[in-house]
């Protein structure tokens, strides 16, 4: 039998057949990927013509977008002009919803948290959470006024699933959303253009803008939120599925001492602190969970050997079903853990796996509470630099 590769085209910026607003996202999303770089290698990276590219860079010199950043001097003639994103020329509000706590982010252009805050719920449903929304958002462009005239939007993040499913009623659902169309309610509540999301997609995006640089386009995200969720992300954008359910992968079955298990029940970080409490460990702060790392604690470590069985197992669903570059762990855990995680976690024998060694398959992403509000704001700012793809 004989194999083909296939290459899948690039996106590429279009003269005549495309939109305005195509080819300015186009040179946006080079820019942001790339750090400085003249017009001609725009051009030349977008398909672009230089007289277009020069056009497009004029437009978003005087939105505030972009800034001349010096000059390189090429093979011939007079050095070019070096263009990058301006960072205060956009923000944007990434907002999480959790059955406890709202977390709220604000992000400049450039993907850098500029503020952030948390705040307990005593309830988190829909009349709850529209009360307090103005407030945070206010607060934020108190704290950060440039951001005034040039919030981009929102992101509202949830935890999965949405809709009435047959894993409806978990402890991490958010009572009275299941009636409620959050982005009609919250973009009126916030005078603001919204987007709605799951928590584990969110932060896939936000290490997407993250992990821009090193041209990661396709990787696998397992967060630690509310649960435990997956974020999919091919060429780029995010693998949402028919319902926006894609990667609800905290009730796959895998082995444990006691039989099989939903993944969420032994890997994420609810598991870890009822593993701690039947130890008479009490650790609901992710500084404790750290603490009780650095020390070694007894308790912490058998919990680790289950929890990296059951990471190695849904690898090897992960790698085998969408072939990443990686899978990255991120989430509001203790980098540290997850870095001795990953180290304990056994790799399968999967398709994705490449006798050179060149990707590291299993990394550590953003360790933070604040991740999936951070990936809120980051697809918001996504809008500004990824073109949608050609019919």
């Amino acid at each position: 039998m004989s194999h083909r590769l296939l290459q899948r085209p690039a996106l590429r910026g279009a003269n005549a057949t495309r939109s305005r607003d195509h080819n300015r996202q186009m040179v946006l999303g080079q820019l942001h990927a790339r750090g400085a770089l003249g017009r001609a290698e725009i051009a030349r990276r977008s398909g672009l013509t230089t007289q277009a590219v020069s056009n497009i860079i004029a437009e978003l010199e005087k939105d505030g977008l972009l800034l001349a950043a010096g000059a390189a001097r090429g093979r011939r003639g007079l050095p070019a002009t070096q263009y990058v994103v301006n960072p205060s020329g956009g923000y944007a509000l990434g907002i999480e919803l959790r059955p406890a706590a709202i977390l709220v982010a604000l992000l400049d252009l450039s993907g850098e948290l500029v503020w952030q805050e948390r705040q307990p719920l005593s309830c988190a449903d829909p009349e709850s959470v529209a009360a307090i929304l103005p407030g945070l958002r206010d607060a934020a462009l108190s704290k950060v006024p440039k951001a005034k005239d040039r919030l981009l939007g929102a992101g509202i993040v949830m935890p999965g699933p949405f809709g009435k499913t047959e894993l409806s009623g978990r402890a991490t659902d958010l009572p009275g959303w299941k009636e409620t169309d959050p982005a009609t309610l919250l973009s009126d509540v916030l005078d603001l253009p919204v987007i709605v999301e799951n928590d584990a997609n969110a932060a896939a995006m936000a290490e997407r803008i993250a992990l821009a640089a090193e041209g990661m386009d396709s990787f696998a995200c397992l967060y630690f939120g509310t649960g435990l969720g997956l974020g999919i992300v091919q060429d780029g954008r995010i693998v949402a599925g028919a319902y926006g359910n894609a990667g609800e992968i905290g009730q796959l079955p895998v082995k444990t001492d006691g039989g099989l298990a939903p993944l969420e029940s032994v890997l994420s970080r609810a598991a870890l602190e009822r593993h701690l409490a039947g130890h008479g460990i009490g650790a609901s702060e992710i500084q404790e969970i750290a603490r009780l790392h650095e020390s070694g604690a007894p308790a912490l470590q058998t919990w680790m050997a289950e929890a990296a069985s059951a990471l190695s197992q849904a690898l090897a669903v992960i790698e085998n079903l969408l072939d990443p570059r990686a899978t990255v762990l991120c989430g509001a855990m203790p980098e540290a853990l997850l870095r001795d995680l990953v180290v304990a976690t056994p790799l399968p024998r999967t398709v994705s796996r490449r006798a050179d060694g060149a990707q590291a398959p299993l990394r550590i992403g953003t360790c933070s509470r604040m991740a999936a509000a951070r990936g809120g704001a980051a697809l918001v700012l996504a809008q500004s630099f990824t073109p949608a793809l050609a019919a």
